[in-house]
């Protein structure tokens, strides 16, 4: 018999495949504009997590390299989704920014989710879809996924 622990790494294996989440993208970017896709999503997405952030360490938040990330922003870039800003802390250096258009395209993928995970629930009992709500952000602030503490 496999324990709780095994059940929920084969669960979370699941969930974080590429091809999971390459799926889950084109759902959430249908329609959004040539630029929008499930290779420049976690740029957007990431850029909306972060606030403005230079390529490597956009990249490090999305686990892609520099180099992709800068690909990946010249694409949502020439599309008006992204602008590029010079770094206070450090004149030589560019920042990658969401503009109001790229904003706009987050919160249409946001509600798309948001939705698809409420009909996802829709024939759980309430009950059983709050407790999964409320226990699994307890999992994610307090188990392995949980920030480093800053100091």
């Amino acid at each position: 018999m496999e324990t709780t622990g095994q059940d929920i790494a084969e669960a979370l294996g699941l969930l974080l495949r590429r091809s999971t989440r390459a799926r889950l993208y084109t759902g959430l970017t249908e329609g959004l504009g040539e630029a929008v896709d499930d290779l420049t999503y976690p740029v957007l997405s990431g850029l909306a997590r972060t606030g403005s952030a230079s390529a490597a360490d956009l990249g490090r938040e999305i686990g892609l390299d520099r180099t992709t990330v800068t690909r990946r922003a010249d694409r949502l870039e020439r599309s008006g989704l992204l602008e590029r800003r010079p770094d206070p802390a450090d004149g030589r250096a560019t920042l990658l920014a969401l503009t109001d258009d790229g904003r706009d395209v987050i919160a249409t993928t946001r509600r798309r989710l948001a939705a698809g995970i409420e009909a996802s629930l829709a024939g759980w009992p309430p009950d059983d879809a709050r407790a999964f709500a409320r226990l699994l952000r307890r999992f994610v602030e307090e188990g392995p996924f949980a920030p480093e503490p800053t100091d």
